[in-house]
């Protein structure tokens, strides 16, 4: 009896390595398990669920071959692919979750995230995310046809690369502070989520117990799963 989650695959026709590593991973260790979260950036990028992008269809057809086999899978939006919707959704038989999800698990009480809210520290990153999470900025966009939004986001990747190359490396992590804040006010002592691609497992002290932060790997060249059961936590690094 275990639950998994991943985050931060990156999946695109450019890297066929990882959507391969992807599938393998649902077919190997994915469907012996009670549930699969995935907290974010399962794509690169994602413009709206009219793309016709064959890939797009591939990665909603294994998954919902796992539903049908009795898995459930949930999904929390990530900064690269926050405008999947309910199309996609059902497609892929995933269910959406809100951005800070609270979960019990094997007498746990886990929160769950995408983890870029609490990089506070980037200050600049949080007004861009501000601004393309209002509804009505989305709901705009999402109105354009197809080849301007595949453009306005290639030309938006771009300038993401191009100004997190000259920011220091500590704003791009989290802000312990933020961590903390988002656990006291859910009342946990457990944290999962991805979005900084530093996997680790931390302990922290929270007003006078200890708890737990657990960070998801990125996709690059290797696979990375947490698995949670009754007797442990564990963060799992795996080849394609």
């Amino acid at each position: 009896m275990s639950t998994l989650f991943i985050a931060d695959l990156h999946l695109c026709p450019q890297e066929p390595a990882i959507t391969a590593g992807f599938m393998g991973f649902l077919q190997r260790d994915a469907i012996h398990a009670d549930a699969l979260y995935i907290l974010g950036d399962l794509f690169e990028a994602w413009t709206g669920d009219d793309d016709p992008e064959p890939l797009h269809n591939e990665i909603a057809a294994a998954l919902k071959a796992l539903q049908q086999a009795g898995l459930p899978c949930y999904f929390i939006h990530g900064n690269r692919d926050f405008l999947l919707g309910e199309r996609f959704a059902r497609a892929s038989g995933m269910q959406l979750l809100p951005e800070e999800t609270v979960l019990e698990l094997y007498g746990r009480h886990i929160l769950l995230l995408h983890g870029d809210t609490l990089c506070t520290d980037d200050q600049t990153y949080q007004q861009f995310r501000r601004k393309v999470r209002n509804p009505l900025i989305q709901k705009l966009f999402l109105a354009l046809p197809l080849r301007w939004r595949l453009k306005i986001a290639t030309k938006m990747r771009a300038r993401s690369q191009q100004a997190n190359q000259c920011k220091p490396e500590a704003i791009m992590d989290v802000n312990p502070q933020a961590v903390k804040q988002a656990m006291l006010h859910h009342g946990v002592h457990w944290m999962i989520h991805g979005h900084t691609h530093r996997p680790a497992m931390h302990r922290l002290d929270l007003n006078n117990s200890q708890a737990h932060r657990v960070v998801l790997g990125a996709w690059h060249v290797e696979g990375s799963m947490i698995k949670v059961s009754a007797d442990a936590v564990e963060l799992i690094p795996f080849p394609f």
